[in-house]
């Protein structure tokens, strides 16, 4: 298994993504962390992952989640053309709803056992890795679930990290303190937990786990 997990984009360890992904090639971009944002932030916001990936000479496409909601079977499909997946931040919650509704989760888990896909993500796009979800309503709110996809919150993650993730923590991208209370309460539940600034990555290659500061 093959994951890249930043607090934002490739953090200070660009290097360490280009190790995993291999060759600079087709990537595909998940954003629907952003479903819940006007349609022109979102665009705006898809754009922006388009040009750095371009930058580091990938070749990105967006699949929008959306457009596979209850067909697993077409976005396994869509998927198998790409050997890394990029998700990006948004909200946590949304995108694990839309994971569940299109049927990516099950798929990206297939994948990533079966090491034929790069996953790299950041903020939302890390935090959906973890065993749970709870914590991080103290970052996003549950509550952009409903309207925006029609379900409940889901509170579980996709499992394939130990622990949650605390992403943007004392970082510029956090001016209110968010992820500092989040620790905070991490910490005094005694719940293991990964801290991530935005310099951070966490870089997990077969069975190594490295936290790179």
């Amino acid at each position: 298994m093959r994951l890249f997990l930043a607090s934002y984009r490739f953090g200070r360890h660009g290097d360490r993504f280009l190790e995993l992904a291999g060759e600079p090639g087709r990537v595909a971009v998940i954003a629907n962390a952003c479903d819940s944002w006007p349609a022109s932030a979102r665009k705006s916001a898809v754009t922006s992952e388009l040009v750095q990936l371009r930058r580091v000479g990938f070749t990105p496409d967006e699949i929008d989640l959306r457009e596979f909601v209850s067909r697993p079977a077409e976005f396994e499909s869509r998927l198998a053309d790409y050997p890394v997946v990029w998700v990006r931040g948004g909200n946590t919650f949304v995108l694990r709803a839309q994971l569940a509704r299109s049927g990516a989760d099950a798929a990206l888990i297939r994948r990533l056992s079966a090491d034929t896909l790069c996953y790299a993500g950041y903020s939302a796009g890390a935090c959906e890795l973890a065993p749970a979800l709870h914590g991080q309503e103290t970052t996003d709110d549950p509550a952009e679930v409903r309207p925006t996809c029609g379900v409940d919150a889901p509170w579980d993650g996709l499992g394939l990290v130990d622990r949650p993730l605390v992403v943007h923590l004392a970082s510029p991208t956090d001016p209110d303190g968010d992820s500092v209370r989040l620790a905070a309460r991490y910490r005094a539940d005694r719940t293991p937990h990964w801290p991530l600034t935005d310099d951070d990555v966490l870089v997990v290659h077969g069975d190594r786990t490295e936290l790179a500061h």
